[in-house]
């Protein structure tokens, strides 16, 4: 049994509203855009993992789910300037390439998920200690891209 998009998305809604999890990610419908109905467009924030250069961050990503999702991963950005393996250095957005849980993409991967995982991937040997952008900086948008 396959559940409708926009079942599958009002479910994450109610469970990003909610707030469950950890509390180190959260996400929800972007109200700076009005498309009620397609519930295309997200926001996500990841806590930067302790111990690392992220401690005591707050990052801000857009997500992108576009009419073939959750077959097809979102597409993600960062908005808060990050340096970081699989994240475009000019635009932020993330390559679905390069990181794991986009490039291994399963329609039961959740949107909390794949901020868990991209907090994970922060945490990671390639990104723990790597240099930083000044706190506060944000991309600019970038052509191409649903936002």
């Amino acid at each position: 049994y396959v559940v409708p998009r926009n079942f599958r998305l009002l479910e994450e809604l109610e469970k990003g509203e909610k707030g469950t999890g950890d509390g180190l990610c959260s996400y929800g419908l972007d109200d700076s855009v009005d498309d009620p109905v397609n519930m295309e467009y997200w926001l996500g924030t990841i806590f930067g993992p302790g111990h690392t250069v992220h401690e005591n961050r707050i990052y801000s990503l857009k997500i992108y789910c576009g009419k073939n999702y959750p077959n097809q991963p979102p597409q993600v950005k960062f908005v808060s300037q990050i340096s970081m393996n699989g994240v475009d250095p000019k635009t932020g957005v993330v390559s679905a390439e390069q990181i794991g849980v986009l490039k291994n993409w399963r329609p039961t991967i959740t949107m909390l998920t794949l901020l868990k995982e991209l907090r994970l991937e922060m945490a990671s040997p390639n990104n723990r200690k790597r240099p930083q952008p000044a706190e506060g900086q944000e991309f600019t948008s970038s052509a191409g891209h649903p936002w």
